[in-house]
């Protein structure tokens, strides 16, 4: 096979990739309007796995041609050059560049992973980029008015005619818009709309996304569509924030779904509307999580080439299972299974493993912070602190690779480094207790609406974002909600105690919501405000009736911005959808 054939053969595996990849995609729309959440959910959950499918496809077909690990420098050199001449005016060329990566490190030794043979560096940076007006259209309103112009917009998406009652949505829009963005130039004759030409789904709600472009500048923002009582679409609420609408693109929540041909012009729009995005981040939140990994890791090799700084432990209480460490200025977390746990650990690195992935799957719901996952992570010693290094041979000696100057890690995961709950509180002022509490009672509750019983709810598990957020981390013992059984504690009288009575047994998965405050809110001062916000928390009642819900298929909205900018019409009572 020569380096044409080979060429061929990877870029035709990922024709495949992404013409399939799309078709999931396009299933979303017709199931968000039906209302089809299981659907939504199964098809989230493909997308995610689909692309180590296609990978593994090519992988096998390959490998009867190479079944060693030994490389033909020359002839993959020339495979790499084949390669890149196919991608000059290929829509999807950065991810294509990615599924040759994953292909060739399938096929070979980490010892060959060397811009020689693979794109550690893009070859796009040379190529000119793709128009961003590739992926959105502009509004004029000069030219019909402002009303029919926005009225346009929404039926380019294909929603106008769902909506319940158009009319007033597009009056509350326009109203909230004024209010919101008093700085912006509202004449209908001094502006224009660009707008993404796909919405993002996730979950139970469909998004727009765009701009104003006025003379006072431009305006970002974000319009969120739900369903109401009457099976209909409604707008709920408008999103001009820049810090909401990073949330709502935030790392702790599942991938959208959307339609694109050109993923990196709607990159580059969405890095314009959010400038405090990573690309890697971006990739991600549209669901190209493996090419968000290689976005990632080009930016981690730049920070290392910048300055010299060495990798540290992580500050933090150290966990029994995983081990994790830092560097001082690259805002992210490196976190290893470590070889043996602490006895209160029944489990072992697979279970890890799966319960991971789990969380990957999963709705994250703005409060589970996503991992990336990485194979064969070479550092070199002279860049490791000394400590670290002798934490590293001695706790994970058995997922380490050593010679005389680089530390390679077989498995690693990567997650945005946040302020640990516990650290955070240390110098918090009684407001920002209040707060921090009060939200991760939050957190809690809203992990426990889409089945996810995080386990761990010690303080040091949960995080403080940037933008003053909880969010949790550490998944070793997550499990479905629906597996745990929610008892009130027994009542063992004094009596018992004398005669010698047995104290009853507990099965592993037995959970003592009265024990919370008992073995994680040992403070009183955090004690009583724990109790003060979420009183329901410390009861069996309360988890038992969420459990009842999900059962019966009963699933509640968890939204992703203020409930303060919620459109009030029509809304839902319950707070369901």
């Amino acid at each position: 096979m020569g380096p044409q054939e080979i060429a061929f053969f990877i870029i035709t595996g990922f024709k495949k990739h992404y013409s399939l990849f799309q078709e999931m995609t396009a299933r979303i729309p017709s199931a968000f309007l039906s209302q089809q959440w299981a659907t939504i959910e199964q098809i989230s959950k493909l997308r995610i796995s689909h692309y180590d499918q296609r990978v593994q496809e090519t992988v096998d077909i390959l490998k009867l041609h190479f079944p060693s690990n030994q490389i033909n420098n020359h002839l993959w050199c020339q495979v790499k050059q084949v390669y890149i001449d196919l991608l000059v005016f290929h829509p999807q060329a950065e991810l294509a560049e990615t599924f040759y990566n994953s292909v060739f490190c399938h096929l070979f030794h980490h010892s060959y992973f060397k811009n020689d043979y693979i794109f550690v560096n893009s070859s796009q940076s040379t190529v000119s980029q793709l128009p961003v007006e590739a992926e959105y259209r502009s509004y004029f309103p000069v030219v019909e008015g402002l009303q029919k112009t926005i009225e346009k917009i929404i039926s380019d998406t294909g929603l106008l005619s769902e909506l319940y009652d158009f009319k007033q949505d597009i009056r509350l829009l326009q109203k909230a818009f004024f209010k919101q963005a008093p700085n912006t130039h509202h004449q209908h004759f001094k502006m224009r709309f660009d707008i993404l030409k796909s919405p993002f789904y996730r979950n139970k709600s469909a998004y727009i996304v765009g701009r104003v472009v006025s003379c006072s500048g431009v305006q970002p923002f974000i319009i969120a569509l739900l369903h109401n009582n009457q099976n209909k679409l409604k707008i709920d609420a408008l999103i001009t924030n820049a810090s909401q609408m990073s949330l709502i693109f935030g790392f702790a929540r599942a991938y959208f779904s959307v339609e694109t041909r050109a993923p990196s012009a709607m990159v580059r729009f969405l890095n314009q509307l959010m400038p405090s995005k990573t690309v890697a981040e971006l990739y991600n939140s549209i669901g190209f999580h493996k090419h968000g990994k290689t976005e990632f890791y080009r930016a981690f090799l730049l920070h290392q080439k910048s300055n010299n700084e060495r990798f540290t432990i992580a500050p933090g209480t150290p966990g029994m299972v995983m081990l994790v460490f830092t560097l001082p200025t690259f805002p992210y977390v490196f976190k290893v299974i470590k070889d043996t746990f602490a006895p209160s650990k029944p489990f072992g690195k697979e279970t890890v493993l799966a319960r991971y992935q789990l969380v990957k799957n999963h709705d994250r719901v703005g409060r589970m912070a996503d991992t990336l996952e990485y194979s064969n992570v070479v550092i070199p010693k002279n860049r490791i602190e000394p400590d670290l290094l002798t934490v590293i041979k001695e706790k994970i000696a058995q997922n380490i690779i050593e010679d005389d100057k680089f530390i390679t890690i077989k498995h690693l995961y990567i997650e945005r480094r946040i302020t640990p709950l516990n650290l955070f509180i240390q110098n918090a002022t009684d407001e920002q207790i209040d707060h921090v509490i009060q939200d991760y009672g939050n957190a809690i509750k809203e992990m426990l609406q889409v089945n996810i019983f995080p386990g761990d709810m010690l303080l040091k598990n949960f995080g403080v974002s940037r933008h003053n957020r909880v969010i949790f981390y550490d998944y070793d013992e997550v499990q479905y909600l629906t597996q745990m059984s929610f008892k009130a504690l027994p009542k063992i009288s004094l009596d018992d105690l004398y005669s010698g009575q047995a104290t009853p047994s507990f099965a592993p998965n037995d959970v003592f919501p009265e024990q919370m405050c008992t073995f994680v809110l040992t403070n009183p001062k955090l004690k009583a405000v724990f109790e003060r916000h979420h009183p329901e928390l410390m009861t069996p009642i309360y988890w038992q009736k969420v459990q009842q819900d999900i059962r019966q298929h009963i699933i509640k909205h968890v939204y992703p911005y203020p409930q303060s900018q919620r459109f009030g019409h029509h809304n839902n009572k319950k707070g369901t959808l």
